[in-house]
């Protein structure tokens, strides 16, 4: 089982939220961690991302083949992400949105505990629960700039 957090690349500022667009910064670390995570992933897995603009572009550098999915909008909790993503599931699934909702369930299965911890623009934490034992892991925390 993996879950894959990916939170949405560089995004304009502005109003209104919903429709702010990537950047061109934003732009090239989507597509820098697109190109990384397309090598990495196994072969089948399931994209579900935010309404957002910004998050459906950061998506669409790795595929255009994705759920959208109300509940990884900015409104969202870290329980609402986990349950539209069926998490503990078969599988992996890459979970496209926003802070402080990706950094929220990072620590939530990692230190299994709630806090707020950072994931950087474009970033990803990549989770895994493996055996018997079913317990989360981390398997990988990088932001688009180390790649």
């Amino acid at each position: 089982m993996e879950l894959i957090l990916w939170r949405h690349a560089d995004a304009e500022f502005g109003k209104p939220d919903g429709e702010r667009r990537l950047t061109e910064k934003g732009l090239k670390q989507a597509a820098r961690m697109a190109k990384w995570l397309a090598a990495r992933l196994p072969e089948h897995y399931e994209i579900m991302v935010s309404p957002a603009v910004r998050a459906q572009q950061t998506a669409s550098a790795l595929s255009e083949n994705f759920k959208t999915v109300p509940d990884l909008d900015t409104s969202g909790s870290a329980q609402d992400l986990l349950r539209a993503c069926n998490w503990p599931r078969s599988g992996c699934v890459v979970a496209v949105g926003h802070q402080p909702t990706m950094g929220e369930v990072a620590a939530l299965l990692i230190s299994g505990s709630p806090a707020q911890w950072a994931v950087k623009k474009g970033g990803i934490v990549w989770i895994s629960l493996r055996g018997a034992e079913a317990r989360a892991r981390l398997r990988l925390w990088i932001s688009p700039d180390l790649i």
